[in-house]
């Protein structure tokens, strides 16, 4: 494996910037409890149900990836004929001259 291909780079920056769009959703809502305004509310709430969609969709898509790097460990071990995790740990580190 020469590194992860481009659209596996993309997918990463998508999902830390979803993460990170969490994050600021997360201290938002914090940071605007002291407002009681019905239009405050309202806004507080949808923006809440949203985060709540984007959190799990955020762990959906990483259950996914992890799912892909466990499908792929076993190709590759079924490749090279790793039987131990020494094995598989020892090709992973192994230098190419």
């Amino acid at each position: 494996m020469d590194g992860p291909e481009p659209s596996s780079l993309t997918q990463e920056r998508l999902l830390d910037d979803l993460r990170q769009v969490i994050e600021n959703a997360e201290e938002l809502l914090k940071n605007t409890d002291q407002y009681h305004g019905s239009l405050y509310q309202a806004a507080r709430t949808k923006l809440a149900e949203a985060l709540q969609t984007a959190t799990a969709e955020l762990a959906r898509f990483e259950d996914m990836q992890i799912d892909r790097m466990i499908e792929l460990t076993a190709v590759a071990s079924r490749l090279h004929r790793d039987l131990t995790g020494e094995a598989r740990l020892l090709r992973a580190f192994r230098r190419e001259d």
